[in-house]
């Protein structure tokens, strides 16, 4: 009887056939460990693909100074109590003056969710948290095609000349008309 490592006893061996049963436990084994070598080298590339995704998302999920210091305005701006906090009243207000769209019950539920006292109040940091998801649920198209229909007023699927003037008189900036018939003449 051939006995192998694993401590199982052939009979084959005995038999003749011995040499070939060898040769397939042996490639049974190292095929065994290659499988096991793969699985960690696998493991270890998706551990690695999970945590870079993870520092992506992260990455993704932080606002510009500047966001923040608008975000803020608009909390402080919005807390005429100066307490600290906004009710679902003026949350409501905040998010619409800070350009997103929301509706009675998509407030009711942020407050609820973020609400941890139940006071029907919301803190600047969770104020935060809210207008940072927001942010970053918005369609990039979505919001160019909104600003290029501020500047195109008439419609007319253009920016043009008359276009520049009126905003540039809105924005209280004095540029000539000459630089805004350059700017007219810009083709994307």
């Amino acid at each position: 009887f051939f006995q192998a490592e694993d401590g199982i006893r052939d009979p084959l061996w005995s038999r003749g056939l011995g040499d070939v049963y060898k040769r397939q436990y042996q490639r049974r084994v190292h095929g065994e460990i290659k499988l096991e070598k793969l699985k960690c080298k696998n493991q270890k590339r998706r551990e690695k693909q999970q945590k870079k995704q993870q520092e992506q998302e992260e990455e993704k999920q932080e606002l510009s100074e500047e966001q923040k210091q608008e975000i803020k305005e608009a909390f402080d701006l919005f807390d005429t109590d100066k307490t600290g906090t906004i009710d679902y009243h003026e949350l409501k207000i905040a998010l619409k003056a800070l350009g997103f769209e929301v509706k009675k019950a998509d407030v009711l539920e942020l407050t609820n969710e973020y609400d941890r006292e139940k006071k029907g109040n919301i803190e600047f940091g969770d104020f935060l948290d809210i207008c940072t998801a927001k942010t970053y649920e918005r369609d990039p198209l979505d919001e160019v095609l909104k600003a290029f229909k501020l500047f195109d007023s008439e419609g007319k699927g253009k920016i043009d000349f008359k276009n520049l003037k009126r905003i540039s008189r809105e924005l209280g900036e004095s540029m000539s008309d000459e630089e805004l018939q350059a700017l007219s003449l810009i083709h994307i």
